[in-house]
């Protein structure tokens, strides 16, 4: 699946203005395109759960990351969507 990166805020609720490196990872997206699903042992397709326009929180590290027309998104399996 291919996500769009929700950016993290720039400042804190206190007020704080973060720099690029006080950013934590993104670990929050949307989905912007789904695969037909994965095939099993025996040939059955298993369609994915989540569907394009979904917001889904993901593991820190996971993914591949790719720019495209100048956005960013992450390419992922649906075993890193958390929630």
């Amino acid at each position: 699946m291919v996500i769009e990166l929700v950016e993290q805020e720039e400042k804190t609720a206190s007020g704080i203005v973060l720099p690029d490196s006080a950013k934590e990872k993104p670990q929050e997206g949307k989905v912007v395109a789904v695969g037909t699903g994965r095939v099993t042992e025996n040939g059955e397709r298993v369609a994915l759960e989540v569907t394009a326009g979904d917001s889904i929180i993901f593991s820190k590290y996971a993914g591949t990351e790719v720019k495209y027309e100048g956005k960013e998104y992450l390419i992922l399996r649906e075993t890193d969507v958390l929630a």
